[in-house]
């Protein structure tokens, strides 16, 4: 039986191998295979991560001799050998992961040094300081990512040295100053291990090896794949390359660029490079970097070079690339290559455009875009009328606009965001640590880093606006300072950036909705060609009735008419109607509602156009219309001339341990049908008018909460006596359809027989999963994140559909109904309607339409799109 191949040279793999390889991997193997000037290496794969898992943290046997027969043949292709004192190899380490990660994994440089083999390569290079310098930044790297000693203690050292020698950059030190250096971190790791500094360039690589797989299972990894809905399971790979450098001295460098604009997806090449140093410096923000252009200026031919590889790689993958580079001594390498994060205003322009310049099919181009990135596109800008005083400007690194205090840690970030705060997180650089600050803030601020640098990458991989570099703002995280200009800022005090412009504003300004146009529309357009799922709109007022038709919606399929209850000129009737003594008190009350309710009515209608409208008889329970303080009970009292104590015996009277179990839904319609005859006289009369006025109407009347096929037929036979009177009366032809919200399991079981009167059928999927779980979705903030945590539930089920029990129960209902009735319209009306998965789940029972909030629109048809492409 053939070996089991663990380890990959570069060049034995290609793209088509990511699950095994890792994207770096898989990359760097099919860069070598065309051609492109990649420094060699090889790949150990994924596999040996998950074996080294499921193995209690055990490698698979024959991993060792893999790695040693790949090491030997990474020794003959560069003519140098692994610990050899004269001529030594030096290799990096790194992570890569099926899926990119960006700053999620760990990397060391320059392994292999130690006081031998640091003789050697002075001999070798005859460049003394560039060979401690990379002594020290393995140090650093090795010494943080493999032994856990914090960054900032490396630094704290590296910038007591610089303070002795009066030096601002790192290049500023000299060879004595370097050693000094080295000297201290070694005795860093002493103290901090107590063990030194591991010298064995062998043990240095099973050291790092190790630390890599390690890493998969650390903090910022994990937080990272939740965020990012990345399987545990996929594993990373661990890529040992020989390494190139670009610290040699001024005709060295490193950079990174894009070869299109990743935030506005411009068809230029964008990037950034600093001469004389190690990509870290470039990613960690830690000197501000030149722009790529001018590299023309400092090295033309590699300049060149470099545009003629871009254009080849983007080509090759079809789509827009992500790429490393380092020269040395004027001779270019790509240590890496991907497919580059990128804005989703930049998504949708590269995925359009790339259609029109005929690399890509229309339906590439939809797959190519995440139905929730289109979110980004959704956010605010600062609105063009409000009075700016620009107090900063660093660089636009991830567009939008955000509004919020300041806070100086991503902790606190975190606990003011569950608190409901609006928090903007403002650093002096970001590291991975505060993923969860980032994702917490509605926007990030950092003095240093460029448009490459971890705040920006990540800013943009999750639509927040950033904004970078801002080099004349001074931030003190110990004192929670932020200093701009002469202005002190402290937390809690608010700003607003401008992710667009780099601009930073101090105090509140007012902030706009976006508009959707241009490449969005092509891209929504090819999505609604494609797409077989209706996408409708949840809808209470005219307002939104208009945006949800500019987003795209076809239809109301939820309108909640208790939402109009609650404005201040119908509040006092309603609770005259509750605490009336009778039904005459009662109908006095809702004949005051009337009007207030056909008028709503009325006015979406008009805006809808002959689209659907479904509306949703009264569903809360009437408790939820009465206030709740002392003050307020008083003014009431005050204002309605009834007793304090006859609005505390009424409220005591509708007091109940399970309100959501409770008196609500058609249980308060088959109690109270003058509340329901109310409703469908003020929908029927507006209706009626409507069509009279020449337009178009569909209403829909939907009864909440049955469980019982008789709860249903009940209020329809109500509904309908009622609804054809208005219309005899008015004498016009008029449409419309009766139909229920399941939301309570029992009227899944029994579907079939809802559906004998039922027209259609829409799963209120919020109480569907309440009452599944036996969850009150108002206090499971309390346990469902441990037990996310804790991996009993995978995600919570109320914000992405649970496909195995609700789930379960929809197909069942789905299947029942439709044996009764063929032609049974179906939706889903829960915020589960603008979820992407969910929306691919419905797609797949063969629901009629999802229905969500206006802003989520877009994203439900595209994800409808893409459910019915990948069925294809």
């Amino acid at each position: 039986m053939a070996e089991e191949k663990y380890v990959y040279f570069f060049g034995e793999g290609g793209k088509e191998m990511k699950n095994l390889l890792g994207g770096k991997g898989a990359n760097l193997s099919e860069m070598s295979k065309i051609g492109i000037p990649v420094p060699p290496g090889f790949t150990i794969t994924t596999k040996v991560c998950n074996e080294y898992y499921e193995n209690d943290k055990k490698y698979p046997e024959g991993l060792n001799v893999q790695i040693e027969d790949n090491l030997n043949k990474l020794e003959e292709k560069t003519g140098k050998k692994f610990g050899d004192p004269k001529n030594p190899l030096l290799v990096s380490v790194r992570s890569g992961a099926a899926v990119s990660m960006p700053g999620m994994m760990d990397t060391i440089l320059n392994l292999g040094l130690n006081p031998d083999t640091v003789q050697g390569m002075v001999e070798l290079t005859k460049n003394e300081r560039f060979v401690w310098d990379s002594y020290r930044r393995f140090i650093q790297m090795f010494g943080n990512v493999v032994l856990g000693i914090g960054h900032e203690k490396f630094e704290k050292i590296l910038d007591s040295i610089k303070e002795e020698k009066g030096a601002v950059l790192d290049t500023e030190l000299e060879t004595e100053d370097l050693k000094k250096v080295v000297e201290q971190y070694k005795k860093l790791v002493k103290e901090e291990t107590e063990n030194e500094f591991p010298e064995k360039p062998e043990e240095q690589l099973q050291m790092a090896i190790d630390a890599v797989f390690n890493s998969w299972d650390n903090e910022r990894a994990i937080s990272y794949r939740k965020m990012n809905d990345i399987p545990d399971k996929i594993g990373t790979a661990v890529n040992v390359q020989s390494m190139v450098f670009g610290n040699m001295g001024n005709d060295s460098g490193t950079g990174v660029a894009f070869t299109r604009d990743p935030s506005t997806g411009e068809k230029k090449f964008f990037g950034e490079y600093l001469m004389n140093a190690q990509g870290e410096d470039v990613v960690a923000g830690i000197r501000t970097p030149k722009k790529i252009k001018q590299l023309e200026d400092d090295m033309p031919e590699v300049y060149n070079e470099l545009v003629e590889i871009y254009k080849k790689l983007e080509l090759h993958y079809k789509d827009m690339q992500d790429m490393e580079f380092t020269i040395e001594k004027g001779k270019l390498y790509l240590l890496q290559t991907r497919n580059g994060k990128r804005t989703a205003h930049a998504a949708v322009k590269i995925a359009v455009d790339m259609v029109e310049e005929g690399l890509i099919t229309k339906q590439d181009a939809l797959l190519r875009v995440e139905p929730n990135q289109l979110d980004q596109l959704l956010h605010k800008t600062i609105d063009p009328k409000a009075k700016v005083e620009v107090a900063a400007k660093g660089l636009p690194a991830s567009p939008g606009a955000a509004v919020g205090g300041i806070v100086f840690d991503a902790k606190r970030a975190h606990d003011l965001n569950e608190e409901g705060k609006k928090v903007i997180l403002v650093r002096t650089e970001t590291s991975p640590e505060d993923i969860e600050g980032m994702n917490a803030a509605r926007g990030i601020l950092t003095a240093r880093g460029g448009m490459t640098s971890h705040a920006a990458v990540v800013a943009r991989g999750m639509g927040k606006c950033c904004v970078a570099g801002c080099e004349s703002i001074v931030v003190s995280e110990e004192k929670k300072e932020l200093k701009i200009n002469n202005k002190v800022l402290k937390e809690g005090d608010k700003i607003t950036l401008n992710g667009n412009t780099g601009e930073v504003i101090i105090g509140e300004l007012e902030l706009i909705e976006p508009e959707l146009k241009g490449e969005f529309k092509t891209l929504m357009d090819w999505a609604d060609e494609v797409r077989t799922l209706g996408v409708r709109t949840n809808a209470d007022t005219p307002k939104d009735a208009e945006k949800s038709i500019e987003f795209g919606a076809e239809g109301i399929g939820l309108c909640r008419t208790e939402h109009m209850f609650f404005q201040e000129d119908r509040i006092r009737a309603v609770r005259e109607m509750i605490l009336a003594e009778d039904i005459v008190g009662r109908k006095k009350a809702l004949d005051k509602l009337l009007p207030m309710q056909k008028s709503d009515f009325f006015e979406i209608f008009k805006v809808m156009k002959g689209l659907p409208v479904t509306i949703r008889l009264l569903d809360p329970p009437l408790h939820e219309f009465l206030p709740k303080s002392k003050e307020d009970i008083e003014w009431l009292s005050s204002e309605m001339g009834v007793t304090v104590e006859k609005i505390n015996e009424k409220m005591d009277s509708l007091h109940e341990v399970n309100p959501m179990l409770g008196h609500r839904g058609c249980r308060l319609a088959i109690t109270y049908p003058e509340i329901a005859e109310m409703q469908v006289q003020a929908i029927f009369e507006a209706a009626c008018e409507s069509v009279k006025d020449g337009n178009k109407v569909v209403p829909e009347v939907m009864i909440p909460l049955i469980g019982n096929e008789k709860e249903f037929n009940n209020l329809r036979e109500l509904s309908k006596k009622k609804a054809d009177e208005i219309i005899k009366k008015h004498d016009v032809e008029l449409n419309y359809r009766i139909g229920t919200m399941i939301e309570v399991p029992r009227a899944c079981i029994v579907a079939d027989k809802v559906a004998e009167n039922a027209e259609f059928f829409s799963f209120g999927t919020n109480d569907l999963t309440q009452m599944t779980f036996g969850f009150s979705r108002d206090d499971v903030g309390k346990f469902v994140p441990e037990y996310i945590r804790k991996g009993i539930l995978e995600k919570d089920p109320f914000q992405v559909l649970d496909q195995e029990g609700v789930g379960n129960l929809v197909s069942m209902a789905v299947e029942k109904g439709r044996k009764v009735r063929k032609d049974l319209k179906i939706g889903i009306c829960g915020e589960h309607g603008g979820e992407s998965s969910s929306v691919e789940f419905c797609h797949r029972e063969g629901l009629t339409y999802v229905s969500c909030s206006p802003f989520r629109v877009p994203i439900a048809r595209l994800a409808a799109a893409h459910a019915k492409l990948k069925e294809e």
